[in-house]
């Protein structure tokens, strides 16, 4: 089941968020992390997906800058579609907010990078993270 998340599906998103294979988050991002969530949380939406009765997978969008925040499957559950049902949830709540094209960035190599390539999303240019990293920056049209 798809749904808008609620508080109480925070500590469950965290597990996601913290059980993924790649694009993991590091310490020193973890506060900034936490405090976009809590802004989006108070203003805006985190899409769920439920299965087995717990969260499985979440997709969240900024709309503050017209990004995709974040995307995560927890692994057990991945290869069954979920993050492609919930992506464009995320799109359009940024739609909403009336940004006519989104991004995002992730990691070079990674799986996310195939999907992302896979479903449309066009590589713009490169960056460095907060964490020396570098990161593959992506745009699509909404």
């Amino acid at each position: 089941m798809i749904r808008k998340a609620t508080l109480a599906d925070r500590p469950r998103i965290h597990v996601v968020r913290h059980a993924v294979r790649e694009n993991r988050l590091s310490p020193a991002s973890a506060a900034k992390v936490d405090t976009i969530a809590d802004w989006i949380f108070a203003n805006a939406a985190f899409w769920v997906w439920e299965e087995d009765d717990a969260v499985q997978g979440f997709a969240v969008a900024d709309p503050r800058d017209g990004t995709i925040f974040g995307l995560f499957v927890h692994p057990a559950y991945e290869g069954r579609g979920i993050a492609r049902a919930l992506l464009p949830l995320a799109c359009e709540d940024l739609r909403a907010a009336g940004f006519s094209e989104a991004t995002l960035t992730t990691g070079p190599g990674t799986r996310a990078e195939r999907f992302y390539r896979e479903n449309g999303w066009q590589e713009i240019g490169r960056q460095v993270d907060g964490q020396g990293e570098d990161e593959i920056v992506f745009r699509k049209r909404l």
